[in-house]
């Protein structure tokens, strides 16, 4: 019998298998009760003769405890299976979780034996290059909305509802891409300042979806990525597979830590490497880390349907071990993604750079991948600012090829994410306020591209106003003139604002709930325009466009000196029957054709 990670119900029992290859023993607790299990290889193994459907369980491992050599054997400590698929409850916070010897039963959750769960039939994705991804925080996303009912706010299960679904389709979403969804613990450093976090980027459980935010689990994921495909509409889901949320050495012992070390990268100390800026780094170099990370997307797809994934700190999903830890454009995750037969045509999009050596890796993934690109977001900017040249933004509305190449476009498109300012805030804000997040206004990108029209905060004269609305009007016009895919955070497309927090992830609150009653109801609408717009010429955007006229100020055409130069202030191009004009003194994109 070939036993794999995990649990296997079968028509002759359950198999429940672990990978502890350092382990001096290791128990199932099952129900409470534990379970002696056999060793087989690096495996252990129990097997038993009865259906478990439906029953919790957890781990307990014994062996060496000696952190400063990445060993956190504790048989105190009940541990999640890495690759559990339902949950009881949420993680949470508590100092017993990183002491030796103190039980942390009463603490952590059990898993779920779901017995074989439906598969999905498997269609191509619904999302293509060249449309509009929504980035979707679930939780904040509707929390606030007046028509979604309050025992459903927060939830995986609202996206389905009928009022969501008409504002995605009022601005001709391809996709959502849902914010961090699986099982997720606080950092250990909020809980006592009162703060939790509300973005999900601190997994420990890598396929458990999160019980507060669905709490269906993977009947309600499946029950919401239907009704989206059936209004047309992609489903994308930002997946961490760069770190576990049991942080640095001195964090808590909940899942891999506490059975198998090697799943994380060290430096040559021996010491946890960190190149994701959350105290540990997952290994890709191991087959092992490779072979749960690919379990986890198959799992998504085979049973929710997902169309596709967006990889958080992707370096580091190509670096290797410690004898090669640089990014590797021919890493072997790439390639076994490629040969799967459940994802070789998944949405696969890298957020293409990490805190580590040579960590920024824009224009250096697979073909097959899209990437975030931060240079289109900046270089908007500042064109809209003042302070970039009409040869730099043309540069990035046609696709960026000084990144990416020519051909068809990997690069997506965006002005703001929920990393950093919103798109309102980045015109109304020149510093960071992120003190309610209790670090003294240390934390989030201090030297982000935001100007704010000479008085800092919202203020209330008319002509600041009028001015910022002109630029946030002119911004989103550039993005979908763009060639390329484009991405919109929820919100942006009626002026959302975090009061100028950059940072906002520790804020599960109004401050990144979106305020549907107080919106901007004509900036909306101008959203939706835009995006018709560009839902009907499509096909116009999605290459680097190899003809094409491009003019500027009164249709002249433009100088060498004039592409580079900053006093130059318009430009307009044609691509077939598209056209296109900006023009920076006007404060103004039109569109047409």
């Amino acid at each position: 019998m070939n036993i794999t990670p995990g649990v296997t119900v079968t028509p002759d029992g359950t198999t429940f298998a672990v990978r502890a290859p350092q382990a001096r023993a290791v128990a199932l607790v099952l129900d409470d009760a534990p379970i002696v299990m056999e060793r087989a290889g690096d495996l252990w193994v129990a097997q038993l003769p009865r259906d478990c459907t439906g029953a919790q369980y957890g781990y307990r491992a014994d062996g060496e405890w000696a952190p400063e050599r990445g060993l956190w054997f504790d048989p105190a400590k009940l541990l999640v299976d890495p690759y559990a698929v339902e949950l009881d409850r949420r993680f949470r916070q508590h100092p017993s979780l990183g002491q030796y010897g103190a039980d942390t039963a009463p603490i952590v959750p059990r898993a779920r034996v779901t017995g074989p769960l439906p598969e999905v039939p498997q269609m191509a994705p619904v999302f293509q290059r060249g449309g509009l991804i929504y980035e979707v925080n679930v939780r904040g996303f509707t929390m606030q909305h007046p028509d979604v009912p309050k025992a459903m706010r927060g939830t995986v299960a609202a996206l389905a509802h009928p009022a969501v679904i008409a504002h995605l389709r009022m601005l001709h979403v391809s996709a959502v891409e849902l914010m961090p969804i699986v099982a997720w613990i606080d950092e250990r450093h909020l809980p006592p300042l009162g703060l939790s976090n509300a973005w999900g980027y601190n997994p420990v459980a890598m396929m458990a979806l999160d019980p507060g935010l669905c709490p269906g689990g993977v009947a309600e994921l499946r029950g919401a990525v239907a009704a989206l495909h059936e209004a047309g509409i992609g489903v994308i889901l930002d997946i961490v597979l760069n770190h576990s949320g049991e942080s640095d050495r001195h964090g808590g012992v909940l899942s891999l830590r506490g059975l198998d070390d090697s799943h994380y990268a060290k430096e040559p100390d021996g010491q946890l490497c960190n190149v994701t800026g959350c105290g540990n780094t997952l290994d890709f170099g191991q087959p092992h880390m490779r072979a749960l990370a690919l379990a986890t997307l198959r799992h998504f797809v085979r049973h929710a349907g997902v169309d596709g994934f967006r990889f958080d700190l992707a370096p580091v999903l190509a670096r290797g071990s410690n004898e090669a830890p640089d990014f590797d454009p021919a890493a072997p995750i790439f390639a076994e993604i490629a040969a799967d037969p459940l994802l070789a045509d998944r949405v696969l999009i890298a957020e293409p750079w990490d805190i580590g050596p040579g960590g920024y890796a824009l224009g250096r993934f697979p073909d097959n991948w899209l990437e975030w690109n931060d240079r289109f977001r900046d270089d908007v900017r500042r064109f809209w600012r003042g302070d970039a040249t009409i040869g730099t933004l043309a540069t990035r509305l046609a696709g960026s090829s000084d990144v990416f190449g020519t051909g068809p476009s990997r690069s997506v498109n965006f002005l703001a994410a929920h990393d950093g300012f919103t798109l309102a805030d980045c015109v109304t804000y020149a510093h960071r306020h992120n003190l309610a997040n209790g670090e003294e206004n240390r934390d989030g990108h201090g030297g982000e591209v935001s100007w704010n029209h000479g008085v800092e905060g919202p203020g209330d004269d008319p002509r600041i106003k009028a001015a910022r609305k002109a630029d946030v009007e002119a911004m989103l016009g550039t993005l979908f003139a763009s060639t390329g895919t484009l991405l919109l955070t929820a919100g942006d497309e009626f002026g959302r604002t975090q009061g100028g927090n950059n940072n906002a992830y520790a804020q599960d609150n109004p401050t990144s709930w979106l305020d549907w009653e107080n919106r901007d109801r004509e900036l909306e609408a101008h959203v939706a325009r835009l995006a018709a717009w560009r839902a009907g010429r499509l096909e116009v955007f999605q290459r680097f466009p190899v003809d094409g006229h491009w003019r500027g100020a009164g249709g002249a055409e433009l100088t060498a000196q004039e592409w580079q130069s900053g006093e130059s202030h318009a430009l307009s191009f044609r691509l077939g029957s598209v056209r296109v004009s900006i023009d920076r003194k006007a404060r103004e994109v039109r569109v047409q054709g």
